[in-house]
């Protein structure tokens, strides 16, 4: 089968592309890296020629509140009218548990206008909302910097490792559309301070971390439930431990 990934030369998309391809599977890695440009079309046609499924994991260059909006509209239009003509079964893209949940943030704005345009499309989709990233933790960490100190939101957070994402975009790919959402989460829950603070300890790193319930994240507070999922969400294998012994120094 024949499966296309934009943003296969990404962290979620490079991990898919390799699993996907294990398992025998024609597999295209779609970037502007490698000729194909959602934004400009270029190369776009070409790509979607014949395929079944695709994937969409690409993300915004900006999380400037406009042009990340610009970018999933222009981005979701392109792919979507492609897709048609080319006959694609299944549209599969990655988006964020919680997104509608915090307008006032406008990346996350952006990820929902994303969804609307490919519920409106009438192509067979999957829609994959995940938590947090276990690899975006050192990152949030340097948001929420000034001085020795870092001041952090105490909304929950439930990240999960990439690995295990990349494992529950391989497996949406390979079964049939559910016209839907499916939410995806990592194994242990906290404080979105308490797992920064964690991970700064275990880096060695002597920031300290400012507990804060109005500290804002991409723009917006969080309560508590905000980038969690109790929805019956699918859950990762690895839990932080094991994600830091392996992968976070590589």
């Amino acid at each position: 089968m024949k499966i296309v990934i934009i943003g296969g030369t990404g962290l979620i998309g490079s991990k898919t592309v390799e699993r996907l391809r294990r398992k025998g599977h024609e597999v295209i890695a779609a970037s502007p890296n490698t000729g194909v440009n959602t934004i400009t079309g270029e190369g776009l046609a070409e790509a979607l020629a014949g395929a079944a499924v695709v994937l969409d994991l690409a993300n915004s260059p900006s999380f400037e509140d406009k042009a990340v909006l610009e970018f999933f509209q222009t981005s979701g239009h392109n792919l979507m009218a492609a897709e048609k003509v080319a006959g694609v079964k299944h549209h599969i893209a990655l988006s964020i548990v919680g997104a509608d949940r915090l307008p006032e943030s406008g990346y996350l704005r952006a990820k929902v206008a994303q969804e609307e345009i490919i519920r409106e499309s009438g192509i067979p989709y999957t829609i994959v909302r995940s938590t947090q990233f276990l690899e975006f933790l050192g990152g949030i960490a340097q948001a929420g910097t000034t001085g020795d100190s870092t001041r952090l939101s105490t909304g929950n957070l439930q990240p999960i490792a990439s690995d295990d994402v990349a494992d529950f975009m391989t497996d949406a790919a390979l079964a049939a559309p559910v016209n839907g959402i499916i939410e995806i989460a990592g194994p242990e829950r906290a404080r979105l301070s308490d797992f920064v603070a964690r991970y700064l300890k275990a880096t060695g790193d002597t920031r300290k971390v400012v507990a804060d319930p109005e500290a804002h994240y991409f723009g917006t507070k969080l309560g508590d439930g905000s980038l969690v999922s109790d929805d019956n969400p699918r859950i990762g294998r690895i839990n932080f431990d094991q994600w830091f012994a392996t992968s976070a120094r590589n």
